[in-house]
C-alpha cells in the first residue's frame, strides 16, 4: 500500500464515565469487525490512553470514504453510548502527512 490509500483521516479521543470504562473499552473492541467491513476504510486502530481515556484513528483513501464512516454503523453506535462518556468525543479530521502501511 500506498500513502495514496491513507490520506485522510480521523482522530478521536473518548472519555468514558469512570464506572463504564470497561463498556467503553468492549465497545470499541468490537467495532473493529465494523471497521473491516468497511471498504473505504484503509486502517483503524482502537486505542487505551489511560484509565478512562480511549482514542479511534482510522485513515482513508478519500473524502468520500472518510464521509462513509462518519455516517456508518461505529459512529452511529459511538454516537448512541454518550449516557457512557463523560463529555461528547472529540472527533477531528486529519491529514495523513506519510504512513507505513503493509504491502
Amino acid at each position: 500500500m500506498t500513502n495514496d490509500t491513507a490520506k485522510l483521516g480521523l482522530l478521536a479521543r473518548i472519555e468514558a464515565k469512570p464506572e463504564h470504562a470497561q463498556e467503553v473499552q468492549d465497545l470499541l473492541t468490537g467495532a473493529v469487525t465494523l471497521a473491516a467491513q468497511e471498504t473505504g476504510t484503509t486502517v483503524w486502530f482502537a486505542l487505551r490512553l489511560g484509565p478512562t481515556t480511549f482514542g479511534v484513528f482510522d485513515a482513508f483513501a478519500d473524502e468520500e470514504g472518510r464521509r462513509a464512516h462518519l455516517e456508518g454503523p461505529i459512529a452511529k453506535a459511538l454516537m448512541e453510548s454518550t449516557p457512557l462518556l463523560a463529555e461528547a468525543p472529540g472527533i477531528r479530521p486529519v491529514d495523513v502527512l506519510a504512513a507505513k502501511l503493509p504491502a
